[in-house]
This record gives structure tokens, sequence and C-alpha cells, in this order.
């Protein structure tokens, strides 16, 4: 699909869709001045830049963000009785959106063994939606300020040199020791919007090597070193057990059993669920959001924070099977869906394991989504993208064998995904010998409603035996 022309015509509905944001910003006071500027610039800047410098893809992204904008604060005309100017803010407004999710399907280069994309309008509007998402974190996420990069230097290479001494880059498994089993953790009823459920908290335990760089400053968040986890259990606790994994910012409840439907996987399919909150989320984030420092730069930190996640699965999972389980499952989206591909690289016994949309090579994102000043400055100073590369290779789905045979492994993925590009999936398709894998006309935000998804899902627990027929 990398078929984008010099000047794109759909470039420009966000510019007229911005100067009438701009011509009319005065007209709404100045409160709504302040609000029409927003989606007005971003929309004028956006197409403009769409015309000139094609290619970009951060340009599409705050176009999608512009348009996003636009329909929400279309309202305010229609409140201030001017429906008419309203109206064409709304309609332009949501052509710009569509407009970006078109100029992004376009620009994006086909990725060998992933089917091409089939432009249409939803897969525009369901790409400008990935867009919008990542808009918003560029402008949100923290990132490593001057200070801590000579640190951060510092840490990769004495953790790629410690690393290779020990022989964990050749033989990555080895990083990852047997936690003790769990044992009595604390388990309360707990509620969220009408969902029953027992929320189960115990000590992670887990710390870094004595001798590992960023040790220190892992053990000093102290809010991540209680783990936490949701719980749905059937009277029958021996009946076969899903581990969920939630994605990105995740980590509370509400959003996590969005994710992961109790009345579908619980309630019709019969299982009991265990859905564990990952490291920095949740009751266990550090900054202001869920999920924050996670995948901030950090790099030991994002080590450390794949290594405990694997621990603290790993003793839910003893506990688990000491209530009784036979038969455990697992299956994880985006995030999730990468520890989902590590734990089955490490844990023996495992029914199946299901990743969709998983992320699996958090340098390669650091590079196609870290902001471009930033990155350079870094490379500058001496943090290149191999040698970061290396250091995660301890906690890379990609770099250790799975345990579960291949066809008890089954992925699903957007051929337009914009957070996890294909290629991302693709190579842990191929590292896992190219098990049944379901490419979807979407982008990551849209696998709820993607043709197949739910049906793959089941289709590969049946066939583990943990659903019951």
């Amino acid at each position: 699909m990398f078929d984008q022309p010099r000047f794109a015509g759909e470039a420009w509905v966000p510019i007229v869709a911005g100067l009438l944001w701009l011509w009319y910003a005065e007209s709404f006071g100045p409160m709504g001045f302040l609000l029409a500027v927003a989606p007005g610039c971003l929309l004028l800047a956006s197409g403009v830049a769409g015309l000139l410098w094609p290619g970009d893809v951060r340009i599409p992204q705050f176009g999608a963000l512009g348009g996003v904008l636009g329909v929400l604060l279309s309202l305010s005309a229609f409140l201030a009785a001017r429906p008419g100017i309203g109206t064409a803010l709304l309609l332009l407004s949501a052509a710009s959106f569509l407009a970006a999710g078109a100029i992004s399907v376009r620009q994006e280069p086909h990725v060998e063994d992933v089917p091409e994309p089939e432009p249409s309008l939803r897969l525009a509007a369901a790409v400008a939606l990935d867009d919008a998402l990542l808009a918003t974190i560029h402008v949100t996420n923290p990132v490593p300020g001057p200070s801590a990069r000579p640190r951060i230097l510092r840490e990769v290479t004495e953790a790629r040199e410690r690393f290779e001494e020990r022989g964990w880059l050749e033989k990555p498994e080895r990083y990852h020791a047997a936690p003790p089993p769990l044992v009595g953790p604390e388990i309360r009823p707990a509620e969220s919007r009408g969902i029953a459920f027992e929320h189960l908290s115990f000590e992670s335990a887990y710390e870094p090597y004595a001798e590992e760089p960023g040790r220190q400053r892992w053990l000093s968040y102290a809010a991540n070193q209680t783990a936490h986890a949701w719980v749905m259990r059937h009277r029958d606790a021996s009946r076969p057990w899903l581990v969920c994994i939630h994605g990105y910012q995740m980590g509370w409840p509400l959003i996590d059993f969005g994710a992961f439907p109790p009345r579908w996987l619980h309630e019709a399919l019969g299982l009991n669920l265990l859905l564990p909150v990952l490291p920095l989320h949740g009751l266990r984030k550090m900054g202001r959001r869920s999920g924050d420092g996670f995948l901030a730069g950090d790099t030991l930190d994002s080590v450390h924070a794949e290594a405990q996640a694997m621990w603290d699965v790993r003793r839910l999972l003893s506990w688990v099977r000491a209530q009784g389980a036979r038969q455990i499952g697992v299956h994880g989206l985006s995030l999730g869906g990468y520890n989902t591909a590590l734990l089955a690289s490490l844990e023996d016994g495992l029914a199946c394991a299901v990743p969709g949309i998983p992320a699996v090579d958090f340098t390669r994102l650091f590079w196609r989504h870290g902001p471009p000043l930033q990155l350079r400055h870094l490379e500058k100073l001496g943090i290149v993208q191999d040698e970061v590369s290396e250091v995660m290779r301890v906690v890379s789905p990609l770099a250790i064998a799975p345990k579960l045979p291949r066809e008890r492994r089954t992925l699903f993925a957007a051929v337009s995904d914009r957070l996890v590009p294909p290629d991302q999936v693709r190579d842990l398709w191929v590292h896992w010998d190219r098990p049944r894998i379901l490419w979807y006309q979407g982008s990551h935000l849209s696998f709820r409603f993607a043709p197949g998804v739910k049906e793959l899902i089941e289709s590969a627990l049946r066939e583990a035996g943990l659903v019951r027929t």
C-alpha cells in the first residue's frame, strides 16, 4: 500500500476544516475561542503538512486528533444557537478524521506475509482512531529528560556486559528465576459496575539481581511491590482456568472486564478467570496514569517490569494449580499479548496461548513512536537501538522458544495496526513456526468489532479442552 502521491487530495479536507474553525473562533466568545483554536490549528497544520511533507506518521496522527476534537467541540456551536455553523464544523471535522485515516493507510509500506489492507471508510475510521490515540500519547507520555540520559546509557552498557557474562543473552530463559509458590494471598470480595469478583493481592517478593543496574530504583517503587489480580471462580475451582493479561495503561477492573468480558468467558464458556495486574499498572502505578514508566524509554525499568510480570504471573499460576486446576490457558491483548507470548516460553503445562494484537519488540516500538528529537539526542549520546535491543533480549518472546506445541498457539492481529505495526506480529508468528493466525481488516483498537476474532478465541479454547461442549 506504499502509494502515497506527492500531494494527497485528502489533505485539503483538514485544511478547509481548520480554516473554518479559525474563521469562526472569535465569534464563540473568549472561552469558545480558546476551545476552537485547538482543532483549528491541528487540522490546518496537519493538512498543510500532509501536502508539503507527506510520509511522516505523526501528520495523520495529529490530523485524526484534530478531527476528534472538532467533532466533540462542534457541539458548542449548537449550544450557542448556531446550528448551521455547528453542522458544517461537525461534518468537516468528521471528514478530516476519515481523511487522516485514509492517508495513514495508504502511506504505510506493505509487510511481507501480511494481507494487504482493503481501503474503505470503515478501515479509515479504525486507523484514525489508533492515530488519534497515538497523538495523545505523544503529547502526554513522559520521556527521559536530558539529566536521565547519561544514567540510561551507563545502565544499558553495564547491563549488556553483565548479561553477556552470565550467558543470559545467549540463553535468555536463564534470566528468569523460578519464583516461590504463592500461599495464602489476601482475597476479598469486590464489585465494579455491577460485576462481582474477588480482589486477590500479595507481596510480589520480586527483586532484580543484586548486581543489576537500576535495582535500587526499581525497589523504590513502593506501590508496585504489592501484586494484584481480579479473580472469578465457579464453585468448582478445578474447572479450566483462563489467565487474561491486560494491555498498556489498563489494569483497572472496569477496563479489564471490558477487554475480557466475564459474561462471555466466565458465564457462557464456564471458565474460571484470573486477570493479573501488570507491574506499574492500576493500583501498582507510580505515575499519574496506569502504565507510566513501563514503556517510557528507561530501558532497565522496562526489563524489570517484564521480569516482575513473569514472576508474579507464575506465582499466581502456582496458586491456581493449588486450587485443583488441571488446565490453564492464557490470553492477552497488546502488551498483554507480549506477556502471553513470553509466559508461553517460560511456563510448562499451559493448555494454550492466544496472544492478540501483541507487541513483541519494545525497542522497535520506541524507535518508531518515540519523539524524533529526543531519539536523535539519545543516539548522539550513544544510546543506540541495537544495544538496547540486546539488553531487552532477556525479556523478549522472540528470543526464547515456546514450550507449547504448535497446535496450541493461536494469534490474531490487524493488517493496519498503528500502535503495534503488523511486522511485530508477523515476527512472532514466524518465530512460533507459523501457527494459526487471523489477520483482520482493522486497527489495534477495533479488534472487538473484527469479524472472526471472538470465534477464533473460542475455537482455540475449545480445541485446548478448556471449554466443554
